[in-house]
């Protein structure tokens, strides 16, 4: 049976571990602070990019292009984005769970990936998958460098017709309570849709852009930036979520070590209660058995 002071130890490791939990939450809301800026800053940036890239394609009656061109997908690059570390609830594994689903969709073909993160570089290379790069401690603090560098990487294989279809697993931040994982296909630069939120804006408000240069011109500079944009809000977006993740698993366990230093705390005042009942019956037996 356990003791008074094995009670006491264990009451004070768990603060211990409760104190190191509600230290890593205000760490991560902090950065989910900044994570969540960034994110949101970059939104109006790619979604202007793509109103001015599907007024150029609207342009031409046949766009031709390296990263418009289609072909059968018999050759496929995912890029997958995980966390950097755990503890982050299942963020890392509903990520992987959702590239396995996309993999199982995909069988038959040859899949190459880019693991963006240690435990889903970690996960991929146990599953014996291919890379055709991986990034890792990238996530911490999002570089535009970075996100030009696996641009341009996946850029070239497709343009060298070594794959044939590009996609992006990542999970998108929509707020802390409701993280949403998203399956984009990156290239071929299809017909860009329009969101439901700016859908009736655009269709009010139409802008006729004047080009200084032939609009095939131009799509060999849009093209390759809106991949870029692509790529860095998908970095951006992962980031933020994985912070969010991270807080409120680490919110959930700050409040289960408190349920637990109840539970013990008066599991230990009822044993120690039982233990004073016991030496009062005790010393009265004593002192009936003397009279």
């Amino acid at each position: 049976m356990a003791t008074l002071l094995d009670f006491r130890r264990r009451i004070r490791s768990v603060k211990n571990t409760q104190q190191i939990t509600r230290a890593m939450k205000f760490v991560s809301a902090a950065r989910l602070r900044r994570a969540q800026e960034a994110a949101l800053a970059a939104r109006p940036y790619a979604k202007e990019l793509a109103r001015v890239l599907r007024s150029t394609m609207a342009r031409i009656e046949s766009p031709q292009h390296p990263l418009l061109a289609k072909r059968p997908e018999e050759r496929i690059l995912v890029l997958v984005l995980a966390g950097e570390r755990g503890l982050a609830g299942a963020f890392n594994a509903n990520i992987l769970k959702e590239a396995a689903k996309f993999f199982r969709n995909k069988q038959g073909k040859k899949t190459v990936v880019i693991p963006v993160g240690k435990k889903c570089r970690d996960a991929l290379r146990k599953a014996g998958f291919e890379f055709a790069g991986e990034y890792v401690n990238v996530l911490a603090r999002v570089d535009f460098g970075v996100a030009r560098e696996i641009a341009s990487l996946i850029t070239r294989l497709y343009c060298e017709e070594k794959v044939d279809a590009v996609y992006a697993v990542f999970s998108e931040f929509k707020s802390v309570l409701a993280p949403n994982l998203v399956t984009e296909k990156l290239l071929p630069v299809e017909e860009i849709e329009e969101s439901e939120e700016s859908s009736a804006e655009i269709a009010s408000e139409r802008v006729d852009y004047l080009y200084e240069q032939p609009e095939a011109q131009l799509l060999d500079r849009l093209l390759p930036r809106y991949v870029e944009t692509q790529v860095l809000r998908s970095l951006l977006e992962s980031s933020a979520a994985e912070h969010a993740a991270r807080m409120t698993a680490m919110e959930a366990a700050t409040k289960n070590a408190g349920d637990v230093i109840d539970a013990l705390t008066l599991h230990m005042n009822k044993v120690r209660q039982a233990a004073i009942t016991k030496e009062i019956i005790e010393i009265v037996s004593g002192a009936s058995s003397t009279a």
